[in-house]
């Protein structure tokens, strides 16, 4: 049976790896042959089957609800209604929206909004709402949350901005609702957000220094709510009935034991339901109901049989889970638990065991942060150490209990008070933590360098004496130091990253990084720390010996605080110093200067007539055994003409398309003197400029000019010196993303 078990998890967790789906006829094939398979010995196989087959129809569906291609960046008005906890802050409300219907057009089932300065919108209500929509896109890098993945893990068709709405039924707020406004309003120390994540697994209250400091220290599963909070939970509960009835305080009439597990499990049960039913909630209460029914029947169970049985309960409940980074964490730092605390001689004492589970527990996680693509932190077995009993012991507690008892007067709000302080103790520690050792972010290395070191972290979980159990060490290291790929002399790599409505671009030498443009930042929202700085991180740059910021509008220079409070910058140019901020001192740009690194030459101009910010664009060529870039910052169709007569102005092979493709800018002058073969073109899906213009896209293809689109195709890499084709990481196939994106 546990042979079954596992062939149905494989299955199950094999969506997750597929470049694409199968097609419908084979989702058809699949079931029949397994149940055929079936009555032979080779039902692990036929349990493979109807595990992939089960999570492929389900990944189908989700596709099918996607929102139509005629339909994207289109306003419909639509009705439905609002579930969930919706987030309201600083002028912007976000929501999801359920059971949407439209006139003209099918709209899918689950759409996730935003209401920029709407009114306060409530769980439960209905509205007639006027939405542009877009279908569910998200930027593709090397360093970057997967935005689309996530989306259709959480079925959500299409996104969207509203534009107008009227209410139609007003409702009373859910349950749940309702208890985190009322969180939000009481006084805890300036920790209500944290305290609503703590009780009821909504983290909106959270700050972004907040997760930061949480992700540097990794105790981001502390302030969600996780199968320990569940776990311990029942175990208090279990341990209350059966206290009572050890001393005699436990009626004699019901029998303490099935009223114990019953109690424990309701009280499991209660949190994850409060919590929201989140995937490591959902583990932890199919854990804890099996445990306490084998405890019901006096019988051993051994640790793999839960989690086997958790396993496989959470993935044909949703199989989209596997797509979520939290699904994997989860799982395999309980699989990490059960191996450590199995297969030993004698035992640890307690303050052995506490101390050993942090430092085995990131070591055993950090092959699966590295696949991840999550940054690895360096401070976490110190920081869990103090931060899981604290949270446990200390603020997990009175919060429950404040929250149980707000209505009656100053018992519940007193709790929420000390938990709140409690926890700001807690949250000023692990910022300093965090200011010492952030988290790191491995480079990229191959996969057989990956293996490696997964093997040498599951020989360092094995118990001592163990053969061959010391090679973990130097096996696990080769993820710190992994093999470098040098760069041939005289040729340079070229990222144009994925920043949406911005530019970043990365030319690495042989022994040199620059980075032209610093990618987007509008409000709380920048991209330079969100993907520039962790895409960096990635390629193994340390240090940058230059940062060129073409000019200081918001979406070229917003990423360039982040990228120099993380990364050494040793020198800053602008072609607008004048316009950026004073914690931004750069060197004016100086046209016509040129150097050259490892053989590869690079020479900047800028108009000295320029008017305006755009204008002011300093442009930088790139030139590696004769194959020319040419990144050109937002300069219009004036200084195009004032570029034509500068050496710059000859043979290019790829040209960054002035100002992202707009109509004021790629004039047929400019494409006719430098006749490049090809445009990489940086701007954001559906944007509200309309760029790239379709006057400025005909007028490449014309010239012959193939074009490269961040919008879609992600990322982009090229080797300049090669005369190769660019390499795009939207081309890297997965089942969620389309290829290519546009028809």
């Amino acid at each position: 049976m546990r042979t079954g078990m596992l062939a149905l998890a494989a299955g199950l967790l094999s969506l997750r790896f597929l470049p694409a789906l199968p097609a419908i006829g084979w989702l058809a094939v699949l079931p029949v042959v397994a149940l055929m398979l079936l009555p032979f010995r080779t039902y692990p196989l036929a349990f493979f089957l109807l595990g992939l087959a089960w999570a492929c129809i389900s990944a189908q569906w989700a596709l099918d609800d996607r929102l139509a291609e005629p339909l994207d960046g289109q306003t419909r008005w639509l009705e439905g209604r609002v579930v969930g906890l919706p987030q309201q802050a600083e002028g912007l409300v976000r929501f999801e929206l359920e059971g949407g219907r439209a006139r003209r057009g099918r709209i899918p089932q689950r759409l996730r909004l935003a209401w920029y300065g709407g009114p306060p919108v409530h769980s439960g209500e209905r509205w007639r709402l006027a939405v542009k929509l877009k279908r569910p896109v998200g930027l593709v890098n090397l360093q970057a949350f997967d935005h689309e993945a996530w989306l259709l893990a959480q079925r959500i068709g299409a996104t969207g901005t509203v534009k107008d709405g009227q209410l139609l039924a007003a409702t009373q707020e859910s349950w749940r609702a309702r208890i985190r406004q009322r969180l939000l309003q009481v006084d805890a120390q300036g920790r209500a957000g944290g305290l609503a994540a703590l009780v009821l697994g909504d983290g909106s209250g959270l700050s972004r220094e907040d997760w930061r400091v949480l992700q540097d220290t990794g105790t981001v599963h502390l302030m969600v709510i996780s199968g320990q909070h569940i776990s311990l939970l029942a175990a208090v509960m279990y341990a209350l009935v059966a206290g009572l009835a050890r001393y005699g305080l436990w009626p004699g009439r019901w029998p303490w034991l099935p009223w114990a597990c019953g109690l424990a499990f309701a009280s499991a049960l209660g949190y994850g339901l409060l919590a929201g039913f989140d995937v490591p909630v959902r583990r932890a209460c199919v854990m804890v109901a099996l445990v306490l029914i084998w405890r019901l029947r006096f019988r051993h169970l051994g640790a793999w049989w839960p989690f086997l049985l958790a396993l496989n309960a959470v993935l044909l409940f949703e199989p989209l889970a596997s797509l979520q980074p939290g699904f994997w964490l989860s799982f395999t730092a309980v699989a990490v638990l059960i191996l450590i605390f199995g297969g030993r001689l004698g035992g640890w004492r307690w303050w052995q065991s506490w101390t050993r589970i942090q430092w085995l527990i990131a070591i055993g996680l950090c092959p699966v942060l590295l696949a991840l693509g999550l940054p690895i932190s360096l401070s976490g077995p110190l920081a869990n150490l103090l931060a899981e009993p604290w949270i446990s012991l200390l603020v997990l507690p009175p919060a429950l209990l404040g929250t149980l008892f707000l209505a009656v007067p100053y018992l519940g709000e007193g709790l929420l008070w000390l938990a709140g302080g409690l926890l700001d103790v807690l949250f000023r520690g692990l910022a300093l933590l965090a200011a010492q050792w952030p988290a790191w972010i491995a480079p990229a290395i191959p996969l057989w360098a990956w293996s490696i070191s997964a093997l040498g972290a599951f020989l360092l979980l094995l118990p001592a004496g163990v053969p061959l159990r010391p090679l973990g060490w130097p096996m696990l290291l080769l993820m710190v130091f992994p093999p470098k790929n040098t760069l041939p002399y005289g040729e340079a790599e070229v990222w144009q990253l994925d920043v949406g409505q911005g530019l970043a671009v990365l030319v690495r030498t042989r022994e040199h990084a620059m980075l032209y443009d610093a990618g987007p930042r509008f409000g709380d929202s920048d991209l330079g720390a969100r993907v520039v700085l962790p895409s960096l991180r990635k390629l193994g740059i340390a240090r940058l010996d230059l940062m060129l910021l073409s000019h200081a509008d918001a979406d070229h220079a917003g990423g360039a605080d982040a990228i120099q409070r993380g990364l050494p910058v040793a020198r800053l140019v602008s072609g607008d110093p004048e316009g950026l901020p004073a914690y931004l001192p750069a060197e004016p740009c100086a046209s016509g200067e040129q150097w050259q690194w490892d053989g590869v030459r690079f020479s900047l101009w800028q108009w000295a007539d320029a008017q305006n910010g755009n204008q002011k664009s300093c442009v930088m060529q790139v030139e590696a055994k004769g194959e020319r870039l040419l990144l050109t910052g937002d300069i219009d169709a004036q200084a195009e003409r004032a570029l034509l007569n500068t050496p710059l102005a000859v043979e290019t092979h790829w040209l960054q398309a002035p100002h992202h493709g707009s109509r004021s800018s790629s004039s047929p002058a400019l494409l006719k003197a430098l006749a490049p073969s090809a445009v990489l073109i940086s701007r954001g899906h559906g944007n509200g400029f309309g760029h790239p213009h379709p006057q400025v896209v005909e007028r490449y293809r014309q010239q012959g000019t193939a074009i490269y689109d961040s919008a879609e195709q992600g990322a982009l890499r090229l080797m300049l010196g090669t005369y190769a084709e660019p390499t795009s990481l939207r081309a890297q196939r997965r089942f969620w993303r389309k290829w290519p994106l546009s028809p």
